[in-house]
């Protein structure tokens, strides 16, 4: 009898404590949902570590089967995000803080184990021995309150992870069309360092022969060390630009060897209309969310200190004691902390200041939200609208100057210079429209990412 009424408190503890499990997953699956909902993409926990294996590079097992790899396709945007997701250790360690924040509100879930205390004394032929099991009667009572606080903080945890993940994958999109269009421009100021190749060698024989004068060979010369000066520039900037994407993907060795398109997408026929990017912003941004929910933990952690404000400590035990030759003593020890000098006015205070100061982080992000969306919005709008003018004006009027510069040319009513002349001017267009071009999809990604959503191909194309 007295072992089942020993036993029965720690049966009820084992059973609430049972309620209290750690998902397989640390909870990342509910990350990884939203996280596609929101940019297209699942990222994916890798337990064995993104590139543990030296032997085959970097390139998660899960990702050796991609058209990039197996089959040399270029890279496009979505496949680097999905990459970096998935590949990247830096945001593979950011992934497990979820598990951490699901164990957390395990362990605060289940009370504190019972102590078990045992004493021998023995002399002058007596024996005696004393046995006590302690718990905690505080932590048991506010058990509760303490699984919902932990609750809350790791629904915070959650958002903060979906927000790394957010701006990893935007830090990908952006190193992407950095790399593609510093690709294309290399590109074309080469083919502009042979056509200043060919019209300097043509002047040079021009002055050779008589039929032009140093001025303008010293100009063609002058026009072919600037080209080759912007291609060595291109090609330094297009070698960073892919380096940074590498790292964002996590890539090293021979998975460092992908291709990338030749080009970066054409603009849309029309750009996205958004009237309401605020509300987008609010109700999508998780950077918002994270911050409310911070100020609803503060205020559960506001309720608990004001819960135990004068009961600190409070201990509740079962005695047992026995002694030769005496009856057996049974009974039961209790522990209290008396607020004779802290009454806990000093917590709730701290609790309370700690509370109006997330209130107030709320606001901020709130009002910063409002301000990047509409700031995200108007650069995204000026972007299409300059690009769509090079595309559609600037561009078409320099093919027309020079289809007709060149008619006139082979009239003979222009000179050689004029046909160099107006291809130079022509290089500069194109060089302009592909900055243009990448200014464009630079905004249009971290518009995406400023909302907290994509952009629908309805309101984009």
């Amino acid at each position: 009898m007295p072992q089942a009424r020993l036993l029965a408190p720690a049966a009820a503890l084992a059973l609430l404590a049972g309620c209290a499990t750690v998902a397989p997953d640390g909870g990342f699956g509910d990350v990884a949902a939203t996280a596609q909902a929101r940019i297209g993409v699942a990222p994916q926990l890798t337990r064995g570590g993104a590139g543990h294996d030296a032997e085959h590079g970097a390139l998660a097992d899960s990702l050796r089967d991609l058209p990039v790899f197996t089959e040399g396709r270029p890279l496009d945007m979505d496949t680097a995000v999905r990459i970096a997701l998935v590949n990247h250790p830096g945001l593979q360690a950011t992934y497990w803080n979820v598990g951490i924040a699901q164990a957390d509100l395990a362990q605060a879930a289940r009370p504190r184990n019972p102590t078990f205390d045992f004493t021998r004394l023995a002399g002058g032929g007596v024996l005696e021995i004393e046995r006590g099991i302690t718990f905690d009667l505080v932590g048991l009572l506010t058990t509760p309150l303490a699984a919902r606080m932990e609750a809350r903080r790791f629904e915070q945890v959650k958002r903060d992870v979906g927000a790394a993940i957010e701006r990893h994958a935007l830090e990908t999109r952006t190193a992407w069309v950095e790399a593609v269009a510093s690709r294309q421009a290399l590109e074309y100021a080469r083919r502009v360092r042979a056509s200043a190749e060919a019209g300097a060698e043509l002047t040079g024989r021009m002055a050779q022969a008589g039929n032009t004068n140093q001025l303008e060979l010293a100009r063609e010369q002058v026009f072919l060390a600037e080209a080759a000066r912007d291609v060595a520039r291109a090609d330094k900037r297009a070698t960073a630009a892919r380096e940074r994407l590498t790292r964002a993907l996590g890539l090293w060795g021979k998975d460092a060897g992908y291709t990338l398109p030749d080009h970066l997408p054409d603009l849309p026929a029309a750009p996205a209309e958004l009237p309401d990017v605020e509300r987008i912003a609010l109700a999508q941004r998780l950077d918002v969310r994270a911050a409310q929910a911070e100020a609803a933990a503060t205020a559960a952690d506001l309720g608990l200190t004001r819960t135990t404000r004068f009961i600190n400590v409070l201990d509740l035990g079962y005695a047992n004691k026995t002694q030769t030759g005496e009856p057996t003593e049974r009974g039961y020890s209790l522990s209290l902390e008396l607020p004779l000098f802290d009454w806990g006015g000093a917590r709730v205070a701290r609790a309370e200041s700690v509370y109006m100061q997330a209130v107030n982080k709320v606001a901020l992000t709130a009002v910063t939200a409002r301000s990047e969306a509409r700031e995200g919005y108007l650069a995204y709008r000026n972007a299409y609208d300059v690009a769509k003018h090079y595309r559609d004006t600037i561009l078409p009027l320099r093919k027309k100057i020079g289809k007709e510069v060149l008619l006139r040319y082979n009239g003979m009513l222009a000179s050689p210079h004029d046909l160099l002349a107006d291809a130079r001017a022509q290089a500069e267009a194109v060089g302009a429209y592909i900055e243009a071009l990448e200014t464009f999809w630079t905004a249009h990604a971290e518009l995406e990412a400023t909302l907290g959503t994509r952009l629908k191909k309805e309101q984009a194309e």
